[in-house]
This record gives structure tokens, sequence and C-alpha cells, in this order.
């Protein structure tokens, strides 16, 4: 429904309307990754592999407009020569597509990962992501430098570390010791040391085992990081009925 009417109105689309276009993208794209409703368009639409709908409607229009000149001509476009328009626009595209992703207005750690394997992305015929793997690869879940830019945490500080070094992607997934064993399985599963952002992708885009793999290891920390948040809310609340009991308006 977003693109209806595309060939009348892409042609003259402004700014204003092109923003509420891509808020509704945006909400699309999140629902479709499972992810923190604070991800960026540009990153929530590269995961969940739908092109922004400006260029979408680029293309519709485009196709619009040679049906009508051959039309004009007394001609019938052939089947293959609707698909062969089809493919051509739909690679400029991707052309489009992949250069805005150069220059993102946000979300840049996930886009820098999945940007070299873009098209691999796209095309893989494998792999669902879920809550907790989106977390992974956008940062934006149960990391003490997200809580604490959310103001959920006081601190950025990993809960899990005695000296509380800043948790992040990189330190739960490459450094916390709380995750070591979990690490070495999917190290020896993947075949690699490299545990960066980029590395977990293109292990991911290059089999289904190595999906599983990644996918395995983000269900089960952030299975544990989101249990130990509840326990953190909990205890906060307790304190906090501890310091402030509810006032007594019993008649005296």
């Amino acid at each position: 429904m977003a693109l209806y009417g595309a060939p009348v109105w892409a042609p003259s689309l402004g700014k204003r309307p092109a923003a509420k276009l891509n808020a509704c993208q945006r909400v699309m794209a999140i629902r479709m990754v499972r992810g923190y409703r604070t991800i960026s368009r540009e990153a929530a639409s590269l995961l969940a592999g739908l092109p922004p709908w400006d260029l979408e409607a680029t293309v519709l229009a485009r196709m619009h407009d040679l049906r009508v000149e051959m039309q004009r001509r007394g001609e019938t476009p052939l089947p293959r020569q609707v698909a062969a328009w089809r493919t051509e626009f739909r690679r400029d595209l991707r052309v489009a597509w992949r250069l805005r992703l150069s220059q993102p207005s946000a979300g840049h750690a996930v886009i820098e990962a999945v940007r070299p394997l873009f098209e691999e992305w796209l095309e893989r015929g494998h792999g669902a992501l879920s809550f907790r793997v989106t977390q992974v690869l956008t940062g934006h879940g149960k990391f003490g430098r997200f809580l604490h830019r959310i103001k959920q945490e006081r601190t950025p500080g990993c809960r899990h570390c005695v000296d509380r070094p800043e948790d992040t992607v990189e330190h739960t997934v490459e450094v916390c010791p709380a995750w070591a064993e979990h690490r070495r399985v999917l190290v020896e599963t993947i075949g690699s040391g490299d545990l960066s952002r980029r590395a977990l992708v293109q292990a991911m885009v290059r089999s289904e085992e190595g999906w599983h793999a990644v996918a395995s290891f983000c269900e089960a920390v952030m299975l544990v990081k989101e249990a130990a948040d509840r326990e953190r809310v909990r205890e906060r609340s307790s304190r906090r009925r501890r310091r402030d009991p509810d006032p007594d308006f019993r008649p005296p």
C-alpha cells in the first residue's frame, strides 16, 4: 500500500513526503528484524533486506514510463522485455542503495559490518533474524553502553566483569570471560578467532551452519544478560519500596 500510485508521485517526491515514507518503512523494517525501536531506518532496512521505498518507487515509475512509451508507439512489451527491464532497474536500485549506505545517518556499526557483504546478505538462502541476534548485530539491547545511553543504567560497565569495563557488543562477544565457553564453541564451529561484527556476518552468510553457530551464541548469551537485567530491575524496585513505603491513609 505504501507504494500505491508510485509511478504518479515518485518523480515529484519532496523531502517531507519522503521523510514520512521513510518513517513508515522504519517501523516495518524494525518489526521484520525483531529489533529495538531505537534502531535506525538504514540499519533495520539493510538487515531486513528491504530497499528504500523511494528507490522502489523510482523503479516502478521507470517501468511504467517504458510501458506507456511503447503503447504510444502501438507496441506491447513482451514478457522477456519486461523481465529484462525489471532486472536492470533492480540492479540500478541496489547500486544506489549501496551508495547511500556509504554515508549513513545512523547505525554505522552494523552497516559497516554488512555493507562489504551487501550482495551476499541480500541473496542468502538461509537464516532468519531473531530478537537476540539483532541485539548483537546492532548493539541495541542488553549492553551496558546502550542501557546507559537510554538511561536504564547509571554506568555503561559490564555487570559480568569484576573490573566493570564498558559493556559493548565487542566486549561481550570477544572479551568478557563470562561467555568463554560459548565463545570457544563458536570459534570451533566457524573456524576463526576473528569475532568482529563483520566476521560474524561473514560466517552467517557463508553457510547455514555458520548462521546457526552465531545465532546459538547470541541466543545463549543474550538470554542470560536479559535475565540478569530483569533481576537488577526487581532489586531496584525492591530497594525503592523499602526506602519509600506506601503512606498509611487509614484513619487514626
